[in-house]
């Protein structure tokens, strides 16, 4: 097995375990309405008093064999860890959450809401960050994708909403709202975490009559590659070049005081950028040429 299959391996792992820590310390104990398969056994566990432990590994099963009658082959081996690995998290830490005193991890829904967003949200992400997938009532939406040709992302709203429908039904409006606040600081955690380690940049673009002077002062005081655009006024319709320049983010006081000091009058448009590729950003430099990578 190869080092990245070995690292990708690791980190499915490690994210499934995060977030089965989520459900048994934070989730469960405090019947918080949140999305995934988690969500639905607590939104269930009123009308099927089953136990919700045994509701997600029953339900977790059942959905990976659904998609990968539906799915196919490649779906199947992209969640066949975390469908074989979750269960047995979300048993055993249920069981170790069981030997503390009664209602050790019970506390006001709000906080649990948000910090079981947060855990199950870096769980994910670090699912997500080798490319791979957790399974869950993920399933559902892509089958809703691929057979009802509904974008996925969709297909995603469809299924979370379903399931604070039913959580509506079963548990009531404040529970299930508490339960969307959760959901949202999910998709903040896993964006993050999915950016983690990412260099923060901006994208900066600058119109000047005096471009070839700023361009001298970003090649060699700032010290950043340029981009030259072709552009023209709306109005005028006269030639106005355009230089596209991507900085770190600490750079850009420098950048804004070198041009504003050559052209008061210069247009400065600023765009954060999330993730660069590329020479100056990233520190594996592939021989012979000028790129990068992470």
């Amino acid at each position: 097995m190869s080092k990245n299959k070995i690292h990708d391996f690791i980190m499915i792992i490690l994210g499934n375990f995060v977030v089965a820590c989520s459900v048994s310390f934070f989730i469960l104990p405090n019947n918080i309405l949140t999305g995934g398969v988690a969500g639905v056994a607590v939104a269930l566990h009123p009308i099927l008093p089953v136990d919700t432990v045994l509701m997600i590994d029953a339900l977790t099963i059942g959905l990976f064999i659904l998609g990968a009658l539906l799915l196919g082959k490649q779906f199947a081996m992209k969640s066949v860890i975390s469908t074989i690995v979750y269960p047995i998290f979300v048993t055993s830490l249920s069981q170790v959450a069981a030997m503390f005193p009664k209602d050790t991890f019970v506390m006001p829904p709000y906080v649990a809401t948000i910090y079981a967003g947060v855990i199950v949200g870096i769980g994910l992400g670090l699912v997500f960050r080798v490319n791979s997938s957790t399974g869950g009532m993920d399933i559902l939406a892509l089958v809703l994708h691929k057979y009802l040709k509904i974008p996925e992302g969709t297909s995603v709203m469809i299924v979370d909403g379903l399931t604070v429908l039913l959580g509506v039904v079963t548990h009531g409006l404040t529970p299930a709202l508490i339960g969307i606040m959760s959901v949202f600081v999910c998709g903040v955690a896993i964006d993050k975490t999915v950016m983690l380690g990412m260099q923060s940049a901006k994208n900066v673009m600058i119109i000047s009559t005096e471009w070839k002077q700023i361009r001298r002062i970003l090649l060699e005081t700032v010290d950043r590659g340029v981009t030259i655009l072709d552009g023209s006024g709306g109005y005028t319709q006269a030639p106005k070049p355009v230089l596209m320049c991507v900085i770190k983010q600490k750079q850009y006081p420098l950048l804004e005081s070198s041009v504003l000091e050559i052209d008061p009058k210069a247009f400065i448009i600023v765009n954060d950028v999330h993730q660069v590729h590329g020479a100056g950003f990233t520190s594996k430099h592939v021989v012979g040429t000028n790129e990068t990578t992470y």
